[in-house]
């Protein structure tokens, strides 16, 4: 029996050792030359800083799907090619009429209709009802004592607070009725049968020029998903026509500068007979943007995946200057592409991962992370067999804020005491055995300010239950969102060490038995 035990014990020991050999073997398809000839051109002047919904985008996204066929990755059986396409709308002003009492109101001095939140369509009515801040929130609703139903509503942008907090968030961050909103007020009044709103911006006394041409042709954004969500059309007026709507019996000077300072509104019961027409019609672009996925596919657990990604997408090109974007987030997509070299090259010598991993590039990121939302909605592998989403997005320079003497051999880990409490075991191993980094948490406060933690696409994984790491170099000053973020700025043998570590911890969770335990809540709100 006790020769038994020993058998296994070695068995057990020498198998260990051969999967750290395999490791390390195939860790170094890493290097810094690697990652700098991919990255060079990723942030060429060819691609044009990789705005999304642009050609250079789109470039960016052939070459990528390029790297993936090149190197044998498979293509998503679901998408029948490597890249998700996701539709960007861009609208024109048609049409936007509105009439009080028959008397047309002028566009662009008494009213506007933003673009991505009206669709075209027409409402009349002939009563008119405010409901304070529009809101209805278990904490604080507008709509407790009045009825709206087949009325237009009007109500103040905003929110308000309670001794300094906002009511509904209780803390001194606005709630989702204030970001996004707009559309979520919208919903609320449609839910309680009103069939049209008259929207006043505390902040917007009058509409400059500008704010009137962007209301004739939007930019390039992203649909939020409102399957089964109601809505309705609006105008937004000044504040010289609100007092118009509402009339001399209501104080409207007053209740303006109680919604100013986000003070609780008093009044429920404001309604008054006023006919109303609402005309408004739109043309719609639709430009589509991608994700790009290639998938090494396991072997006993092939049923279960991880995650490895960054973003492609930058700023763009503006008054003539190229945003490259070459360590945001050039570096973490030459991550990817590096690592999933790494990978591919060990299945093809007979280390296939267990799990499948899955390589995924996405777009959107910097105009509020669309493309990994929309993944996300739509996810291609099951989101409750995604085992952990590694995020890579900054990893090629250093915080020039970071003044100690770990400046040279540091990465910031987000998400490390969150969702999973196998994550930080796993990584600060994989860490510790080979590549001896150190490994801040300091954008784990909760209380961080810049709240990295809801900037990049790991995010929308995390909202879903899947456990996260994001790595991160904290550059936020120094060249951050400048045309100045280039490739001759980026630290290489630095750059190596931390896609080294992140590919050591893939291959751990890639192989391990058991998915990653999901025993700890979010906890961090919302975005």
């Amino acid at each position: 029996m006790r020769k038994l035990i020993f058998a296994a014990a070695l068995l057990i020991s020498v198998q260990a050792f051969a999967q750290t050999g395999d490791a390390v073997k195939y860790a170094s398809v890493i290097t810094g030359e690697n990652l700098k000839k991919h990255l060079t051109i990723i942030a060429s002047d060819e691609f044009e800083g990789r705005e999304t919904g642009t050609e250079g985008q789109r470039k960016a996204a052939a070459y990528i799907e390029g790297q993936f066929k090149t190197m044998g990755l498979k293509a998503p059986e679901a998408l029948k090619g490597y890249q998700q396409y996701y539709p960007l709308y861009q609208d024109s002003l048609v049409k936007a009429e509105f009439t009080l009492n028959g008397k047309a109101a002028e566009f662009g001095k008494d009213f506007i209709t933003p673009l991505n939140t009206n669709e075209t369509g027409k409402f009349k009515g002939k009563k008119v009802v405010f409901a304070g801040y529009g809101i209805d929130d278990a904490k604080y609703s507008d709509y407790t004592d009045i009825n709206v139903k087949g009325k237009v509503v009007v109500f103040f942008l905003g929110e308000p607070k309670k001794d300094g907090n906002y009511i509904i968030s209780g803390t001194k961050r606005g709630s989702e009725w204030t970001f996004p909103g707009i559309s979520k007020k919208l919903a609320a009044a449609a839910a309680k049968g009103a069939i049209g709103a008259i929207v006043v911006n505390p902040n917007q006394e009058t509409f400059n020029q500008r704010t009137v041409e962007n209301g004739k042709k939007t930019g390039v954004y992203f649909p939020k998903a409102t399957a089964g969500t109601k809505s309705i059309n609006y105008a937004l007026v000044s504040h010289e026509y609100a007092k118009a709507i509402v009339g001399t019996s209501f104080n409207f000077d007053s209740y303006l500068k109680s919604a100013k300072a986000s003070e609780i509104l008093q009044i429920h019961s404001f309604e008054t007979k006023l006919k109303t027409a609402f005309t408004f019609n739109k043309y719609r672009t639709i430009i589509n943007a991608s994700n790009v996925i290639g998938v090494i596919e396991g072997t006993d657990k092939k049923d279960e995946y991880v995650f490895l990604t960054g973003h492609y997408d930058h700023l763009g090109k503006h008054d003539g200057k190229i945003y490259y974007g070459a360590d945001d987030d050039g570096s973490g997509t030459c991550a990817v592409i590096q690592m999933a070299e790494a990978f591919t090259k060990a299945a093809a010598e007979g280390h296939r991962p267990r799990r499948t991993i899955v390589f995924m590039t996405v777009s959107g990121e910097e105009k509020g992370l669309w493309g990994s939302e929309y993944y996300s909605d739509h996810p291609v592998y099951s989101l409750d067999k995604t085992t952990v989403d590694l995020n890579i997005d900054m990893v090629g320079r250093i915080d020039t804020e970071r003044q100690t003497a770990d400046t040279m051999n540091y990465v910031y880990v987000i998400g490390h005491d969150k969702l999973s409490s196998d994550l930080p075991i796993i990584n600060e191993a994989a860490n510790n055995k080979y590549s001896n980094l150190v490994l801040d948490y300091k954008f784990d406060d909760p209380n961080d300010p810049n709240r990295i933690y809801f900037r990049s696409d790991h995010y929308n994984f995390a909202r879903k239950g899947v456990p996260i790491l994001f790595f991160y170099d904290g550059m936020l000053k120094a060249d951050y969102h400048k045309p100045t973020d280039t490739v001759d700025k980026i630290t290489w043998d630095l750059y190596e060490k931390r896609v080294r570590m992140i590919f050591y911890t893939a291959w751990e969770i890639a192989n391990r038995d058991a998915m990653l335990k999901r025993d700890i809540p979010l906890n961090m709100g919302s975005r």
